[in-house]
């Protein structure tokens, strides 16, 4: 179904700008209206998820390295049971990135081009992204290796012309209310650790799988430093005013001012976004699309590309009627189904693996 191949680098870049693309954008006033000024803590506690996630699925990948979560779901279960779980999964990354594509459109049109028709914005890059996915896992890689370092660079140019704003006052009292209000913020947190179940969905096209396990380590590290960064500098710069606005980031650049020369420089937010957005989009679509023809035993992904991309832009343009319709289901809905579907199947799949080893162990030995 999938002939080509990418290396474990590539796959960590493809995480980590999935991962991170929204999360620089919108995660520090979110995480500021449950953490207050430790909101740069809750990253911290979320990553746990990460690593678990991680450790999780390359562990599954060890006993069926040829397999997606898709497929040796129905092995480990069965296949009615399985077929349950995958399906699970795919309506939840399904939503997720109608989630995903119906924020950026909210993000393009209120910020850069508010007469622009949102349907518009949203069919134009899910075109771009779905030519992409077409292509396969290798073009995916490429385009990712060629994106991330613009997107570095780029987010430590913002940072560092942030540092002159920068009030390290407004970081005290840590945890002036305790540890919980970061507990709460990194429940939210939590909802981007739980997309390293993606690597089940790549792993088997990595070159080196037995570096696949450290690559994705490295990448849970630098999406924790991004968030971390990124939520105290917003934090140092905005202080009490951070929860306040829908991004708070855009909103901090927008004190740049070097010698009335160096100003104004929300294209270069807009162009991380934009870029980091693009992969974003292309590794849940290609998520949605290859589970989607494995759980329906197709021999080929490409077919469906195409309609499923246009389904998924009905729904984003549908799903969500407001911003405060989209912000509420992001902080009831999405934290509850998040660690059921992205951490606590998976972990259950790896059980029962484990369960179902050791007794072929047990009859290998009773025979030998």
């Amino acid at each position: 179904m999938e002939k080509g191949k990418i290396s474990a680098l590539q796959l960590a870049m493809m995480m980590y700008l999935e991962i991170i693309a929204t999360g620089i954008l919108f995660l520090p006033a979110t995480t500021f209206s449950y953490a207050g000024r430790d909101l740069w803590i809750s990253p911290i506690l979320a990553s746990v998820i990460g690593f678990l996630t991680v450790f999780i699925v390359y562990r599954l990948s060890q006993f069926y390295p040829k397999d997606t979560i898709i497929q040796y779901s129905t092995d480990i279960l069965g296949v009615i049971p399985g077929k349950v779980v995958g399906a699970a999964i795919l309506l939840f990354y399904m939503q997720g990135i109608s989630n995903t594509i119906w924020q950026y459109g909210e993000f393009i049109n209120s910020s850069f081009l508010p007469h622009t028709p949102q349907i518009v914005v949203l069919g134009s890059m899910i075109l771009a992204c779905a030519f992409a996915v077409r292509g396969g896992i290798e073009v995916m890689g490429r385009i990712a290796e060629m994106i991330i370092p613009i997107f570095l660079l780029l987010f430590l140019f913002i940072i560092i012309l942030l540092l002159p704003d920068a009030e390290v006052k407004h970081l005290f009292p840590i945890m002036g209310k305790g540890i919980i209000p970061s507990i709460k913020g990194a429940a939210f947190v939590n909802i981007w650790f739980g997309q390293f179940l993606f690597l089940s969905f790549f792993l088997p096209f990595v070159t080196d799988q037995k570096k696949g396990g450290k690559w994705g380590v490295v990448s849970a590290l630098v999406v924790l430093l991004t968030m971390v960064v990124t939520n105290l500098i917003t934090l140092f710069v905005l202080g009490e005013a951070t929860g306040s606005f829908y991004s708070p980031v855009m909103t901090a650049v927008k004190y740049i001012s070097i010698a009335d020369f160096l100003s104004h420089l929300e294209a270069l937010v807009m162009a991380i976004w934009i870029a980091g957005a693009f992969i974003k989009i292309c590794v849940f679509y290609y998520v949605v699309v290859l589970g989607t023809a494995q759980w329906l035993n197709f021999s080929d992904y490409r077919p469906i590309v195409f309609p499923l991309g246009f389904l998924m832009v009905l729904l984003a343009a549908w799903q969500f009627p407001t911003t405060a319709a989209y912000f509420s289901y992001n902080r009831t809905v999405d934290p509850f189904l998040n660690p059921i579907i992205q951490t606590s199947i998976p972990m259950f799949l790896l059980l029962v693996a484990y369960i179902r080893k050791g007794k072929h162990q047990k009859k290998e030995e009773q025979k030998g």
